[in-house]
């Protein structure tokens, strides 16, 4: 396909690995929200999940129509609207508040200039934007990276330590609590167990070829690099902006020290161009998409072979094998297949060799 210039703005990718849901209810939930599921409804770290890559490709989303959101602005000037509204504030203004650019360095949790809505758009309220609205209830959950059923603090904190390159917030630390009586509001009510349709990114199916990182070049110069920069580092606020602001970056940085790291969830590039191809340039939705599927895998190859901080014991990740993703790029990686297929594909080879050989993958060591 020949790429077209396009004279729109590309804004906004970053932060990746989700931030999930919470094992117990905030000490300030709203009344009348369902609390999480108990955990013997959940998988254990000792039962086997089903292999991650063999799962179909989704169904079509449903219309944003179905799509609604609490308002915490509605809330009252009290204890518990004051909280949500602060939690509001830690996922849009994350760089500021216990980030890099906080006030206090004791709260310098995060390690880079992202903010968390630089992936969960407009402060996790958008539909398919990797949104936090709608998730309270399908916590705690078994996750494959650390193959045991995880709660929404140890989620947060995996953001914290990958996507924002940074160390955990303590457990009791009052940002912690303000987060999750956010998610908690922004959820609405939800049954448990469930989730509404526009949770994580639009389904986009799998390229039966390799991406290719250097077409993605090119498709990042002509649609991202307006936002993003030509040497994709970002549109950094002056300093009356960042202060007016609370954000140290207009357009986030999409490689560099200021990144998302190696261990990210957006460091894979299925991931990434799920994102990309439902969401960017920014202003667009899943429902009328800019770029192509070509575009968005090719694109996010390209991002991700770029320098970014590395994070250390990687290869501790995914214990059972089995259930590593397919694009996952580091070590061990699974079955007879090059670092560059995991990398770049093709994955259905991938998918199908995990469908047929589970106990093979679960001995990669």
């Amino acid at each position: 396909m020949a790429l077209q210039p396009r004279n729109v703005v590309f804004a906004g990718i970053a932060v990746i690995g989700v931030i999930a849901l919470a094992a117990k209810m905030p000490p300030h939930a709203p009344a009348g929200l369902p609390a999480p599921p108990s955990t013997a409804t959940r998988p254990s770290a000792a039962t086997p999940a089903p292999v991650a890559a063999a799962a179909p490709t989704p169904a079509t989303p449903a219309a944003a129509t179905a799509w609604t959101v609490p308002d915490p602005d509605a809330l009252p000037d009290d204890s518990f609207g004051r909280t949500v509204r602060h939690g509001r504030d830690l996922i849009a203004r994350t760089s500021s508040l216990i980030g890099p650019d906080a006030s206090d360095p004791a709260k310098r949790y995060a390690g880079n200039g992202l903010d968390c809505q630089s992936c969960h758009l407009q402060a996790g309220t958008q539909q398919f934007g990797i949104p936090l609205a709608g998730i309270w209830g399908t916590f705690p959950r078994y996750i494959g990276r650390e193959n045991e059923t995880r709660s929404l603090e140890q989620r947060v904190n995996g953001c914290m330590e990958r996507s924002m390159n940074g160390h955990a917030l303590p457990a009791d630390a009052p940002e912690m609590t303000a987060i999750l009586t956010y998610i908690h509001f922004i959820s609405g009510s939800e049954p448990p167990g469930q989730s509404p349709v526009g949770v994580g990114t639009p389904p986009l199916p799998l390229l039966d070829r390799a991406a290719d990182p250097e077409r993605g070049r090119t498709v990042f110069a002509e649609t991202c690099a307006a936002c993003h920069g030509a040497d994709g580092l970002g549109q950094r606020h002056d300093p009356s902006e960042a202060a007016e602001t609370g954000r140290r970056y207009r357009f986030p940085p999409l490689w560099g020290a200021d990144s998302y790291n190696d261990g990210a969830g957006m460091a894979r590039t299925i991931t990434a161009a799920r994102f990309v191809h439902g969401n960017m340039p920014f202003g667009i939705t899943f429902e009328t998409p800019l770029l192509e599927a070509a575009d968005a895998y090719d694109v996010m190859a390209f991002v991700n072979t770029q320098p970014r901080p590395h994070r250390a014991g990687l290869e501790a990740d995914y214990p059972d094998r089995a259930v590593k993703p397919v694009d996952a790029a580091y070590p061990p990686f699974v079955g007879p297949f090059s670092p560059e297929q995991h990398r770049f594909g093709p994955w259905k080879p991938i998918q199908e060799w995990l469908r047929a050989n589970p106990a093979a993958a679960r001995a990669t060591n």
